[in-house]
C-alpha cells in the first residue's frame, strides 16, 4: 500500500543529502515499516539545516519537494497564494497514484490538501492528523480554526487523530499519542532514570524553538526569580531562533549569565545527555501545542515537567501524575512549584517515576500498533498483512 503524506514541515541539503525537521522524519520512517512505499509533499528550502535536522533511514520514503510560502509577517502568509497553483499540480499526481493520504495540520499547504483531497483523493483513505490545540482559547489564527472546523464535519474514508480527548468530540476524531521513541530507547532510559535524585544544583531545561510564544521570557524571568531564593540550580536552554540574541540581553540585563547557558540546536543523543542529569523540564509556551513531544523524551529519564495549561498538557500530566501544567505567565507558579519539590525531594522522586511510567506510551510501537487499529477499524484494512 502506498500513502501519500503532505506536510509542512521544512526539509533542506546538506552536503548533497536530503534531511528534515528531525522529530517528523523520526516518525515517518517509522511509518515505513507498515506501508510499502511512502511519499512525502513537503517544502524544500534553501539555506543550512538546524543540527536538529536528520536523514530518512527507511529506503521506501520518497521525498516529493514543494517550494515553501508562509511566515508570521502578513506579506508571507499572502505569498502562499503565488504557490498554491504548483501545490495543486504536485499533489494532484501524488493523489491520484496514493492508495491513502496523510495529511499533517494545521498549516497553510495541509489546507490546501484538505480542500483538493476531496477531488483527487475521494474514495481513498484519508488520515489528518491535527498536532495543534484541538479546542484552543478564543485567540486563534483563522487558519486554524477553518482547519478545525472542516475537520470536525465527517465526510466518507476520512479520520483524525488529535492530541487528548476533548468534551463533543465527532466519532470520526479520535485521540491518539505523539510519538517520542523507540520501545529499546525508552528501556535505556528507564534504567537511567532509577537512579537519579533531587540535589543541588537543580537542573532545568527547555527545549525547542527559542521564542516568545514559547514562553522563553517567562523562564528566564522564573530563573531571576529563583536565584532570589538562593537555590543554586543551572538552566540549559537547548534551540535557536532568530529571538536568541533578544534572550541573551534579557540574561545579561538580569545578571543570569552564570546561571542559564544556550546550547543551540544540538543532535539527538547530545539532548538525551541533559536528559540524564535534569531534574525539570519547563515548558511555558502559549503557542498552539497538541502534546510537545519534548515533555514525553524527558519524562522517559525522570525529568519532572513544569508546563503551560495548553491543550491536553493539563490531561496527561493530571492523570498520570507526572508534572505539573500551570498558566504560561505566572512565573510564581512555576517558582513555588520547584521549591516545593527541593524542600521534599520524596515528593519530587514520586512524581519522577511517574513520569518515567507515563511515559512509555509514548512509543513508536504504541504509535504503529494504533496505525494499525485504526486502519483496521475505519477502511478495513490489514496494515499486518500490508507490510513490506
Amino acid at each position: 500500500m502506498k500513502l501519500l503524506i503532505i506536510s509542512h514541515t521544512p526539509h533542506y541539503t546538506r552536503k548533497e543529502e536530503l534531511v528534515g525537521w528531525g522529530p517528523t522524519v523520526r516518525e515517518i520512517d517509522q511509518l515505513g515499516s507498515l506501508f510499502s512505499e511512502i511519499r512525502h509533499l513537503a517544502p524544500l528550502h534553501t539555506g543550512s539545516p538546524p543540527e536538529s535536522a536528520l536523514p530518512y533511514h527507511s529506503r521506501n520514503v520518497h521525498f516529493v519537494g514543494v517550494k515553501p510560502a508562509g511566515g508570521e509577517k502578513l506579506r508571507d502568509k499572502l505569498d502562499i497564494i503565488r504557490h498554491i497553483p504548483n501545490w495543486m499540480a504536485a499533489m494532484r499526481v501524488e493523489m491520484r497514484q496514493a492508495d491513502a493520504i496523510h495529511i499533517r495540520c494545521p498549516a497553510g499547504i495541509s489546507l490546501i490538501a484538505l480542500l483538493v483531497c476531496r477531488l483527487w483523493g475521494r474514495g481513498k483513505p484519508v488520515w489528518v492528523k491535527y498536532a495543534g490545540n484541538w479546542q484552543p482559547p478564543a485567540h486563534e489564527e483563522l487558519s486554524y480554526k477553518f482547519q478545525r472546523w472542516l475537520l470536525s464535519r465527517k465526510y466518507l474514508h476520512h479520520m483524525v487523530t488529535v492530541n487528548g480527548r476533548w468534551p463533543d468530540q465527532p466519532g470520526h476524531v479520535i485521540s491518539f499519542i505523539n510519538p517520542s521513541f523507540s520501545l529499546e530507547d525508552y528501556e535505556i532510559s528507564y534504567e537511567i532514570a532509577q537512579e537519579k535524585s533531587l540535589k543541588e544544583p537543580i537542573q532545568i531545561l527547555f527545549v525547542g524553538r527559542l521564542e516568545t510564544e514559547k514562553g522563553v521570557d517567562h523562564l528566564i524571568n522564573v530563573a531571576s526569580k529563583l536565584k532570589s531564593k538562593g537555590i543554586f540550580f543551572l538552566v540549559y536552554l537547548i534551540g535557536d531562533s532568530k529571538e536568541r540574541k533578544q534572550f541573551e540581553s534579557l540574561v545579561t540585563q538580569l545578571d543570569l549569565q552564570d546561571l542559564l547557558v544556550f546550547t543551540g540546536w544540538i543532535s539527538k543523543n547530545d539532548v538525551k545527555k541533559y536528559y540524564e542529569q535534569a531534574h525539570f523540564i519547563l515548558h511555558p509556551s502559549i503557542a498552539s501545542e497538541g502534546w510537545p513531544k519534548v515533555l514525553s523524551e524527558a519524562m522517559a529519564y525522570g525529568v519532572v515537567p513544569l508546563a503551560s495549561t495548553v491543550s491536553c498538557i493539563p490531561q496527561i500530566l493530571g492523570e498520570t501524575g507526572s508534572g505539573l501544567a500551570l498558566p504560561a505567565k505566572d512565573t510564581d507558579a512555576y517558582v513555588k512549584a520547584i521549591l516545593g519539590y527541593t524542600q521534599d525531594p520524596r515528593a519530587w522522586k514520586q512524581v519522577s517515576k511517574n513520569a518515567i511510567m507515563a511515559a512509555r506510551e509514548f512509543t513508536y510501537e504504541k504509535y504503529l500498533s494504533d496505525v494499525i487499529n485504526m486502519f483496521s477499524q475505519s477502511w478495513q484494512i490489514d496494515l499486518e498483512h500490508e507490510q513490506p
